[in-house]
């Protein structure tokens, strides 16, 4: 049969495929001369053009389609070498597809046709040799770790005297385990040498599950409690569970019966979230020397003990403050008004869901410190985020500190208000009583991306750490990280508190994580820098009626990653990373700190941040960091109040648009994503990381986390994902961390980074693992997963606890 004309049957299949590259170089050519007219690559455009050619070549039935073919896949491998190196991932939009075709068109049933009964020639030749050396560059690129750092610490301990607060080496007592915030353990059953035989040990599920009344950020962020005997965890409802700590028996459980009025609309509710309890225990405390003396115990505390000498203070998602007996779960009748403070009091209107705490109270000896979260650009008449003092004994209130009436410290009067809309204190506080302060990470007055309007106030204390004394309230001293923060670059992390080894001795420091990647080391007396602070210059050009800051302080030792430009755009072709690359260059981008516009601006690191509420780990005795930043792209753009459509559709703080009601503009504001839903940056978005704190530098860090729970097949990728929780360190010289988007529980050795266990849940462990000693005697992990609503990870119920076999 003949095999003439341009579709006849032994060139079917070159012309089908020619037909197909014909189709995709009329769309490489359309975005090239697209992304050409806004300044960038011309590569898409040319390769466009060798398509369009190379197709109807193939239609035609010639040869000469093979050579053309072989010098644009020779071209684009070049390209793609002076792009971004030998850089697997950046390859793999740039060259994978083209390889791929490259091989299809060297296939007999595609390429005999085209040679009509000829020798191959040069044009087999050529495009043979242009696949081979597209392989080669894949191939070699598996030998290279860009962005990684590989180093070892050298030492078990630096020689500084570590300060332990006082519990015994099993208790875990605070959500940092102590009230100086480090997630630091002593101890040291599991090492890097048995951690790989880590098995579960119990799980629990907890009946509290996402209802159709709930908003879309239901969260399991709990890091619960091991104390008196029990572990403490309580539920994104606000509900307490006391379980036995070796098999999770309930011992007693506790429901607050939280309003959620206002919740299945979004109208104002952002979370449903619960962090965790604290604890506090009368006798503890009078045998302790931290803080006051036990004399200075108020009267009500020592009629209380006798009723409730150990109490759990719960904050209930509808803005209560709850004291419980630790012993039975009973209401501790004797505190403040019949077991409750009302924490809606003299702060005035506001949506239901709008304000409460959803991290747990600082204690101390004779305090409970707590302050809230207030919803995001939802309007510029927002609760005050007023941090309160009570006694801890009866609930009364002791002090108050508005930023915006930073002053007047003396508990307001009962018919008074606290001033609107001040920034808040969402995160968790630390507490330093030898010295008598409290360290407060700030957010922000609202709304976040404009500033025009704010007060002196929030102008001095947002985005910041503010020192307290803890009796008073008074301020003793501040330090801003962001100035004027236009960007949502809130202070999220509790801080961690250390005594660390410097060149001038031995310090009392304060570590602050932040959003923007600077992990800022700070006197924690006086609020001096221990490790430098730059301030540099920022990009100016604000909204009308806004104004930047010129320049913006930047921490020596940080973690912020290269600012990103046209070849860090990504895909998982050629296709989407030319649309990518198109967005970037429609968007304003002019490094950290581009103001919020009308035109829409890239924000990078995102308001998600480079660090967020899972804040680092700290081991005190090695002087070490552990910790896991996050990169991942944010885009805000401004709409004039007047184009704000009616009833337009907000979803939670992070997508929609958000209406800053009062403000001339609402914000829309999502992740810089492809039209495929993948993020337009190349990877790694998450990453695992040690810092060596004697010397600020970071000993190594890689990529963390797989695409196996993220993709439609389950294939783990390790491309490094986004984690949304924290970690914790052990005298034994293990790292743990969850809290990735792929559903595992990972240990690290500290000293090295290797990855030696890898637990797999049964959903997103987005939470702070912890760890206790059982009444066995054995050292447990525990964590609880049951996934984050807004992030996308699986949700449930769960609580699982490790240990290593008998």
């Amino acid at each position: 049969m003949s095999t003439d004309g341009a579709f006849g049957k032994g060139r079917l299949l070159p012309s089908l495929l020619g037909l197909v590259i014909l189709v995709m170089g009329l769309a490489l050519l359309a975005g090239g001369i697209k992304l050409l007219t806004l300044g960038g690559s011309l590569y898409y455009l040319l390769t466009g053009i060798g398509f369009v050619i190379t197709g109807v070549l193939l239609i035609m039935g010639r040869r000469s389609a093979l050579g053309l073919f072989a010098l644009v896949l020779f071209a684009s491998t070049v390209w793609a070498l002076w792009e971004v190196g030998l850089d697997w991932w950046q390859l793999v939009p740039r060259l994978s597809l083209w390889f791929v075709l490259g091989i299809v068109m060297l296939l007999p049933w595609f390429r005999r046709p085209l040679l009509r009964g000829q020798p191959g020639g040069m044009p087999t030749v050529a495009l043979s040799i242009a696949v081979v050396l597209a392989g080669l560059t894949a191939l070699a690129s598996q030998f290279t770790s860009p962005g990684e750092i590989k180093g070892t610490l050298d030492r078990d301990d630096a020689g500084v005297a570590y300060d332990p607060q006082p519990m015994p080496d099993g208790d875990w007592q605070a959500y940092g385990r102590s009230e100086h915030g480090n997630r630091y353990s002593p101890l040291k059953q599991i090492t890097p040498e048995n951690v790989g035989k880590l098995q579960e040990a119990w799980r629990i599920r907890t009946g509290d599950l996402p209802t159709a009344e709930d908003p879309v950020e239901l969260t399991n962020e709990n890091t619960p409690l091991k104390v008196n005997g029990m572990i403490y965890a309580c539920t994104p409802h606000s509900k307490v569970l006391a379980l036995d700590p070796d098999t999770g028996k309930t011992i007693w459980s506790y429901d607050p019966q939280i309003s959620k009025e206002g919740a299945k609309n979004f109208t104002g509710w952002a979370h449903m979230t619960c962090r965790g309890v604290s604890y506090y225990d009368e006798a503890a405390y009078a045998k302790s020397d931290v803080g006051a003396p036990a004399a200075a115990l108020s009267p009500a505390g020592t009629a209380i003990a006798a009723s409730c000498p150990r109490r759990l203070y719960l904050p209930t998602a509808d803005a209560r403050l709850i004291a419980l007996n630790a012993d039975t779960g009973k209401v501790c009748e004797d505190f403040a008004n019949k077991g409750a403070i009302d924490l809606r009091a003299n702060i005035g209107p506001f949506t239901a869901g709008g304000y409460y705490a959803t991290s747990p109270a600082a204690i101390t000896r004779n305090l409970i410190i707590i302050g809230g979260h207030v919803t995001d650009n939802e309007s510029t008449n927002e609760p005050s985020g007023v941090i309160r003092a009570y006694d801890v004994h009866d609930g009364k209130l002791v002090w108050n500190w508005d930023p915006n009436n930073p002053d007047a410290t003396a508990p307001i009067a009962a018919d008074q208000f606290y001033s609107r809309n001040a920034p808040n204190m969402w995160s968790l506080a630390s507490v330093d009583e030898n010295l008598g302060l409290v360290f407060l990470p700030l957010g922000n007055q609202m709304p976040d991306q404009y500033g025009g309007d704010r007060t002196p106030g929030a102008e001095k204390f947002s985005a910041g750490l503010v020192a307290l004394d803890v009796n008073t309230g008074k301020v003793r001293w501040n330090y801003q990280f962001t100035h004027h923060d236009l960007w949502d670059m809130d202070v999220p992390s509790q801080p961690t508190l250390i005594n660390l080894k410097t060149k001038d001795g031995v310090k009392p420091a304060v570590i602050q994580p932040t959003k923007q990647g600077s992990l800022y080391v700070l006197d924690r007396r006086d609020g001096t820098p221990i490790v430098p602070i730059d301030e540099v210059p920022a990009p100016t050009g604000a909204a009308q009626g806004d104004h930047t800051s010129p320049t913006q302080a930047r921490s020596q030792l940080n973690m912020l990653p290269p600012e990103l430009t046209e070849k860090s755009m990504w895909g998982a072709t050629a296709f989407d990373q030319m649309l990518c690359r198109i967005q970037f260059k429609e968007l304003r981008y002019e490094g950290q700190y581009t103001p919020p516009s009308e035109q829409g601006s890239i924000v990078y690191p995102g308001n998600v941040g480079v660090f967020n509420w899972g804040a680092v780990s700290v081991d005190p005795v090695r002087q070490l960091m552990f910790t896991s930043p996050n990169y991942m792209a944010f885009v805000s753009k401004l709409v004039p109040r007047a184009k704000v459509e009616a009833g337009s559709k907000r979803e939670s703080e992070t997508s929609g648009v958000q209406p800053n009601t009062g403000a001339p503009y609402a914000v829309i504001m999502h992740p810089l994503m492809s039209q495929i839903g993948i993020p337009c940056q190349a990877p790694s978005w998450g990453n695992v990381a040690a810092v060596d704190l004697t010397t600020n530098q970071v000993i190594w860090k890689h990529k963390n986390g797989t695409t196996r729970d993220n993709t439609p097949v389950p294939i783990g990728l390790p491309v490094g994902v986004p984690s949304m929780g924290g970690s914790m360190v052990t005298a034994g010289g293990v790292g743990f961390l969850a809290g990735t988007l792929d559903q595992y529980l990972r240990a690290y050795d500290v000293k090295t980074g290797k990855e030696l266990f890898a637990g797999r849940l049964p959903a997103g462990g987005q939470a702070t693992p912890m760890t206790y000693t059982g009444k066995d005697g054995k050292q447990y992990v525990l964590i609880v997963a049951g996934g984050h609503g807004s992030l996308g990870t699986r949700m449930g119920d769960y609580i699982i606890a490790y240990k290593l076999p008998e």
